[in-house]
């Protein structure tokens, strides 16, 4: 519900802080007192359209703060949530109107979008007055309310659901022709491609593998050539090791002959020998734990070059070379299956239509009857509102195929028997308009409806007997939702469970309106004033508390 109001420099209003509470309020005042002003201020904080001439005169801006007390879980939250709005404790929107014609709004003291602080207005607050722009409702919810009434949204939701599935199995059966229609347009080089990539066998990171292996080949290659030319040089065909061991057995045979100088040169050569001996064998064991194999390399080449080659062929990634075969499988699998794969499809879409046609028909049926269940009640209200001679009609018309069913409901009105019906929006005047909105709203209650309903002097050209119905229903109402009047009648204003009165002060040498809530004994003066007109009787008085007292 609404809790708060706070308006500042607003036209006539400088300042002006306003406490709400459940139940019935009623705003009263003499003609130009500033309601209107009021109201205005209200739509302004609810998105409605800006407009400079509302900052008050000397001004550079006006601000309207209305402070929303809703359940958490309220559809307003839920808005202000996608909109990435912060949405613990009260729903505040604000609004500042600046006096060149922009405006800013804000949400819980976060900058929105008008559209996103519209959204979260009209789902806080209906306006319903003389004016067509005030009454928030468009002939698209009207089906809506139907539903609400009916206890229809699980049948309307079932509808939704079927029509999903239609349109999935609808979107399914079309990709799946496409895709048929193009593997057989491509079937020659489908197969071919297949069969290419099947014996390739590509796998996703063989690349980068073969790349690195191939990289690591190459750096042993050049060590095993180092090495093989290391052997050569120990036991190759020019290696010196024989002549080499050859000196040393002649010298070793002259030993004897000259021990002193011989001995020595031949421990050294000895000495050598069995060095180069151990290098050899150092050598051969580096050859046979080298993790080189010309065999092995020379495949790796050949396999990275024919990847790379189908690669360019196809103009895809080699890492994609293996969902390129996978997807082309599918294709020719597609076209192998023919048409028996895609008449299965098209059963399941024939079938999924059948059931969104089923569901949409006897929600449609069920509609039907609420309608009149609805008509009924609302043109129950109508006598006592002084509409006897009228007739209210939910209009329901085939809509063609959508998620919300086959049905477009409209609601329509006969003002005078002999007269042609039509929309409720175009045919009823101001006055008519606002009482059937007001018959329309007690008979759904809290089904549909904003937790905020603002009716503004919806008793206009109408007294007595009228104006007592019309506070009736709006007590009944305020049963279930918090309403807010502003009326002339003080039949309505006695029903009312808190009552404020807007008048003009003087402000030093300005006008300002002001707006204050009225105890028992100051309500019964302005019931009086509503009454008698400018001189106030005791008879008004008395009246005026007869109403108060039976209200």
């Amino acid at each position: 519900m609404l809790a708060q109001l706070s308006i500042r420099d607003i036209v006539l209003i400088d300042r002006l802080d306003l406490t709400f509470a459940e139940g019935l309020s009623v705003l009263t005042g003499e003609t130009g007192a500033g309601k209107s002003i009021l109201l205005d201020a209200t739509s302004l904080a609810l998105g409605a359209r800006g407009d400079a001439a509302l900052v008050r005169n000397g001004q550079t801006q006006g601000q309207v703060t209305a402070v929303f007390d809703v359940p958490a879980a309220h559809p307003a939250r839920r808005i202000a949530a996608d909109a990435d709005i912060d949405t613990d404790g009260d729903l505040i929107l604000r609004r500042v109107q600046l006096a060149d014609g922009r405006t800013r709004a804000f949400v819980n003291d976060q900058a929105v979008s008008v559209q996103v602080l519209r959204a979260i207005g009209a789902s806080l607050v209906e306006i319903h007055g003389q004016h067509a722009d005030r009454a928030l409702v468009e002939p698209e919810a009207h089906r809506a309310l139907v539903d609400a009434y009916g206890s229809l949204l699980p049948d309307a939701e079932g509808v939704r659901t079927a029509w999903k599935g239609w349109r999935e199995a609808r979107r399914t059966v079309e990709a799946a022709q496409a895709r048929l229609a193009k593997a057989r347009a491509d079937g020659d080089f489908l197969r071919h491609a297949v069969d290419e990539l099947t014996k390739l066998k590509p796998e996703t990171g063989e690349e980068t593998q073969l790349a690195e292996r191939r990289q690591a080949m190459m750096q042993w290659e050049k060590i095993a050539s180092d090495l093989a030319d290391a052997a050569d040089v120990l036991a190759g065909p020019g290696s010196a090791v024989p002549s080499l061991a050859a000196a040393w057995r002649r010298l070793e045979r002259r030993a004897q002959q000259a021990p002193a100088m011989i001995e020595p040169i031949v421990r050294a050569f000895g000495e050598a020998l069995d060095r180069i001996e151990d290098a050899r064998s150092a050598v051969e064991a580096a050859q046979r734990e080298a993790d080189f194999d010309p065999r092995e390399l020379e495949r790796i080449e050949e396999r990275l070059f024919a990847l790379r080659a189908v690669s360019r062929k196809y103009a895809v990634p080699v890492d994609g070379l293996a969902a390129l075969a996978e997807r082309y499988q599918a294709d020719v699998a597609a076209l192998d299956a023919g048409e028996g794969h895609l008449v299965a499809l098209e059963k399941a879409a024939r079938e999924g239509e059948a059931a969104y046609r089923k569901a949409a028909e006897a929600l449609s049926a069920k509609r039907k009857a609420t309608a009149i269940r609805l008509d009924n009640a609302v043109n129950g209200e109508l006598g006592p509102l002084k509409l006897d001679r009228a007739r209210f009609i939910t209009e329901m018309n085939h809509d063609g195929e959508g998620p919300e069913g086959i049905d477009r409901a409209e609601f329509w009105v006969q003002t005078n028997p002999g007269t042609r019906p039509g929309p409720m929006m175009k045919v009823a005047s101001g006055g008519e308009l606002s009482r059937f909105m007001l018959a329309l709203k007690v008979v759904l209650a809290d089904q549909g409806s904003a937790p905020t309903l603002v009716f503004d002097e919806i008793d206009t050209g109408v007294g007595g007997a009228v104006a007592d119905a019309i506070g009736q229903r709006l007590s009944r109402l305020a049963l279930r939702v918090q309403v807010l009047s502003v009326t002339h009648a003080p039949q309505v204003a006695a029903k009312a469970t808190r009552h404020y009165l807007i008048a003009k002060e003087a402000a030093g040498e300005r006008v300002a309106t002001r707006v204050k809530p009225l105890g028992f004994e100051l309500r019964r003066e302005e019931l009086a004033r509503m009454l008698a007109g400018e001189t106030i009787t005791d008879e008004a008085r008395a009246a005026a508390e007869r109403l108060l007292t039976v209200g």
